[in-house]
């Protein structure tokens, strides 16, 4: 088992799904978010969708808050759709957000023609504290792929949330090498989707899979003591009624870079 994915798999993501968070988020001016947009291409059309949304992202949304980035989904219960990500934002920054001078009318003639379905429209924060994003020295795009495991929380273990992920934190950010690790609320609930929390490990090439040796449990137990390792694996089972994995492909192309 592979470091990056074990940290994944020990800390799946969280997004928290009460409105909590979104206060908590409106509050903290420092705080970075993203848009993200599922989207299910037809892929009777990739061509001509990957060069429309292509020209449209390198033209409308070229400079920050409003950079777009694009992810194929390559594995997982979503694989093949795309997610097209704006930010990183404030909410305020929907206020002034591309729409005049053609950019809505070109969402809509080039770009919406070529889309079967818009699944999802959500926004993402990041928990600055805990995550271990800083190892990624500002360029992300050194990464190329995102390890990202989506959980659903129980109902009653809300409160459980933030003790988890400080286990989690605290060991990822102990353990040998470049480790980079990011922890992710959902700002708005999601219903019977789920999607309340994600983790998000981040790697060069699908090399790293192979390579990485599985030391997040021997780090945790020199960190919390390996009277605790049990104690965790418990809270996780207790905590999450449900998550998936996913892999997250860095679409250089359509993203308009």
């Amino acid at each position: 088992m592979m470091i990056k994915k074990t940290i994944s798999v020990m800390a799946v993501i969280a997004m928290v799904f009460s409105a909590t968070v979104t206060a908590n988020a409106q509050e903290d001016k420092t705080y970075t978010m993203w848009e993200n947009i599922m989207l299910t291409p037809d892929n009777t059309k990739l061509k001509v969708l990957s060069e429309n949304m292509r020209k449209h992202n390198a033209k409308y949304h070229n400079k920050a808050p409003y950079n777009a980035t694009v992810y194929n989904i390559v594995s997982g219960p979503n694989s093949g759709k795309i997610i097209w990500q704006m930010g990183p934002m404030h909410y305020k920054h929907n206020d002034s957000r591309p729409s005049e001078g053609g950019h809505d009318e070109d969402w809509r003639d080039n770009v919406m023609p070529f889309i079967k379905k818009i699944n999802t429209i959500e926004y993402w924060t990041q928990d600055d504290k805990l995550s271990n994003t800083s190892m990624l020295q500002g360029d992300g795009i050194n990464y190329p792929l995102l390890f990202v495991r989506v959980g659903e929380i129980e109902k009653d273990q809300v409160s459980s949330i933030s003790l988890f992920y400080k286990y989690v934190s605290k060991t990822v950010k102990a353990m040998d090498g470049v480790n980079p690790w990011g922890l992710y609320y959902n700002e708005f609930r999601q219903g019977n989707l789920g999607r309340h929390v994600a983790s998000v490990s981040f790697y060069k090439n699908w090399t790293e899979f192979d390579e990485e040796e599985n030391n997040f449990k021997k780090t945790f137990e020199k960190v919390h003591g390996e009277e605790n390792w049990q104690m965790f694996i418990d809270m996780a089972n207790r905590t999450f009624s449900n998550s998936w994995d996913e892999i997250w492909s860095y679409n250089k192309h359509m993203s308009g870079h």
